[in-house]
C-alpha cells in the first residue's frame, strides 16, 4: 500500500494535505450556506424579472385596448383607399357617407438660387456667423450660419433644429448647379414660407409650384374644405385621410367617382378584440405558471419552480382572476362566462366557446363592450388592480427585485469576508505544522545522535 506524500522532510507527515483537510472542513459549512443563498436569490431574481416583464406587455396590451374602439364591434372602410383611408375613434355611429375628393391640401415650397459648384458651395465666405429667417404663419425661424459653412451643412443644420416645427429641406442638383428647397409639413392656405436674413440665401429665392391650397372635398353632398388632408371632425369618430383626388368616370358625362366611407357593425371585429384580450392574459398566465408550478420527477419527486407558493405572485393572480370573474356592463349580460369564455382549472387560461360566443353575439352583442370598456369596464378595472404591483419604483415586484439585488450584495461581502478568513486560517495553519516539521526534525536530529554515543559506548573498543 502506498504510502503518504512525504511534505515534511522532519516528520514525513503530509502537512499539506492536513492544512487542506483542515481548511475545507472550516470552509464548507459557511460555503454552502452562501452558495445555496446565492443561487435561490439569482433564480428568483431571474424569475420575477421575467413576471415583471409579462406583466408590463399586459398592461400595455389592455392600455392600447382602452384607446381603440374595437370592443365597440363597428369598423370604419373605404370603397377607395387609394382616394380615402378611415381610422375609427370614440364616438363612432354605424353609417355610410359619399365622399368625392376634389383638390388634395399642399404644402408651401420654396428654393434658393442655384449654385453651380453643387452642395459644396460656401455659402458664408465671412468671418462670423449671419442668419437665415424662415418666416410661416407669421412666426420666424432663425438659423445661424457659421462662417465656412457650405450648402449641404446649412440643409443638414435646417433639418436638425426645425424638424419638430414641421420644416424641413433638401438640395436638388442638375447640369447648372444644387439649390436649396425648404418646405413644410403644415398644408393650406396661409402657410407659405419667405426667406429673408443677412446670409444671402435668400436673393434670387423663388417659389416651388403652385402657391399652399385647401383641401376640397364633397362629403354626403356638402362641399367642405380643409387646411389639413386628415379630416378628424368631418364625421363623429371617424379620421378620414385625404390621398388623392377622386378618379373620373370613362363614360359620358364624365364626372368624378364617388367613393363610400362606412361605419358598420362587424362580429369578426369584435371577436378578434376579444381574442387579443384572452391572448395576451395567456401570456401572462403562462409566465406566471412556468415560474410556479412544481415539477414531478421520474422517481414521484416533487421540483419546486422557483417562485412556487411565493405570496406576491399569489397576490397578484388573485387580484387579477378577481376582475376577471367580476360582473360588470350595463347590458344583459354581464360576464365573460356569458359569452363563453372560460378559465382552466389547472392553468388558468382562458378560451372562447365558438358556438356559445355565436349565439350570445346574436342578440347581446354590444353588451361585450360594456364589459370592457369604461371608467368601471374590465380593461380599466385590470390596470388599477396590477398598478401596485407594477410600479416601476415602489411596486411589489420591483421591490422584491431591490430585496433580492441587496441580498446577493450582502452574500458577495459575505463570500469575500469567508474568502479573507479562510487564507488567514490557511497561512496560520501552515505556519504552525511548519514549525512542528521543523521540531520534529530537530528532534530527530538529536536522537540520532544521542543513538550513535550510545552504540559508541557499548560497543568494545577493538586492540
Amino acid at each position: 500500500m502506498a504510502g503518504p506524500t512525504i511534505s515534511g522532510p522532519g516528520s514525513n507527515i503530509d502537512t499539506q494535505k492536513i492544512v487542506a483537510s483542515l481548511v475545507a472542513a472550516e470552509k464548507a459549512p459557511k460555503q454552502t450556506a452562501i452558495n445555496d443563498q446565492t443561487l435561490k436569490a439569482t433564480t428568483q431574481l431571474s424569475s420575477i424579472g421575467k413576471i415583471q416583464a409579462a406583466l408590463d406587455a399586459f398592461r400595455g396590451a389592455i392600455d392600447n385596448m382602452s384607446k381603440n374602439t374595437s370592443f365597440s364591434g363597428l369598423s370604419a372602410s373605404s370603397s377607395d383607399e387609394k382616394v380615402a383611408t378611415v381610422t375609427m375613434g370614440a364616438g363612432a355611429a354605424s353609417g355610410s357617407y359619399s365622399l368625392i375628393v376634389t383638390q388634395l391640401a399642399t404644402a408651401s415650397k420654396v428654393a434658393t438660387q442655384t449654385y453651380k459648384d453643387g452642395n459644396k458651395t460656401v455659402v458664408n465666405n465671412g468671418t462670423s456667423p449671419t442668419t437665415l429667417t424662415i418666416t410661416q404663419s407669421g412666426k420666424e425661424y432663425d438659423l445661424s450660419i457659421p462662417a465656412g459653412s457650405t450648402l449641404q451643412q446649412v440643409r443638414d443644420s435646417l433639418n436638425t433644429q426645425f424638424a419638430s416645427a414641421g420644416l424641413s429641406a433638401n438640395i436638388l442638383t442638375d447640369s447648372n448647379g444644387s439649390r436649396l428647397v425648404v418646405t413644410s409639413t403644415s398644408t393650406g392656405v396661409g402657410t407659405d414660407l419667405t426667406l429673408s436674413g443677412n446670409s444671402g440665401l435668400d436673393v434670387g429665392s423663388s417659389v416651388v409650384g403652385p402657391a399652399p391650397q385647401n383641401a376640397k372635398y364633397i362629403l354626403d353632398g356638402s362641399a367642405q374644405e380643409s387646411t389639413s388632408n386628415t379630416l378628424t371632425e368631418a364625421i363623429s369618430g371617424v379620421s378620414i385621410k385625404l390621398l388623392a383626388e377622386s378618379p373620373k368616370t370613362t363614360t359620358t358625362p364624365s364626372g368624378p367617382i364617388t367613393s363610400t366611407i362606412s361605419v358598420a357593425a362587424s362580429n369578426a371585429t369584435l371577436k378578434s378584440s376579444v381574442k387579443g384580450f384572452t391572448d395576451s392574459y395567456n401570456a401572462l398566465m403562462k409566465a406566471i405558471n412556468t415560474e410556479t408550478q412544481t415539477t414531478k420527477n421520474p422517481d414521484n419527486t416533487i421540483t419546486a419552480a422557483a417562485l412556487t407558493g411565493d405570496a406576491s405572485v399569489r397576490s397578484l393572480m388573485t387580484s387579477v382572476r378577481n376582475e376577471l370573474n367580476a360582473l360588470s356592463g350595463s347590458g344583459t349580460l354581464k360576464s365573460l362566462a356569458s359569452f363563453g369564455i372560460t378559465t382552466d382549472q389547472q392553468t388558468g387560461l382562458l378560451s372562447i366557446d365558438d358556438k356559445k360566443w355565436d349565439a350570445a353575439l346574436k342578440t347581446n352583442a354590444t353588451d361585450i363592450n360594456t364589459i370592457f370598456t369604461g371608467d368601471s369596464g374590465l380593461l380599466t378595472r385590470l390596470t388599477k388592480a396590477t398598478d401596485s404591483f407594477a410600479l416601476s419604483r415602489t411596486g411589489v415586484f420591483a421591490q422584491r427585485s431591490t430585496t433580492l439585488s441587496d441580498s446577493l450584495t450582502d452574500l458577495k461581502k459575505q463570500q469575500d469576508a469567508l474568502d479573507e478568513r479562510i487564507a488567514g486560517l490557511q497561512l496560520s495553519l501552515t505556519a504552525k505544522y511548519t514549525a512542528m516539521d521543523s521540531l520534529v526534525a530537530q528532534l530527530n536530529a538529536q536522537s540520532s545522535s544521542i543513538m550513535t554515543t550510545l552504540n559508541a559506548l557499548n560497543n568494545p573498543k577493538s586492540n
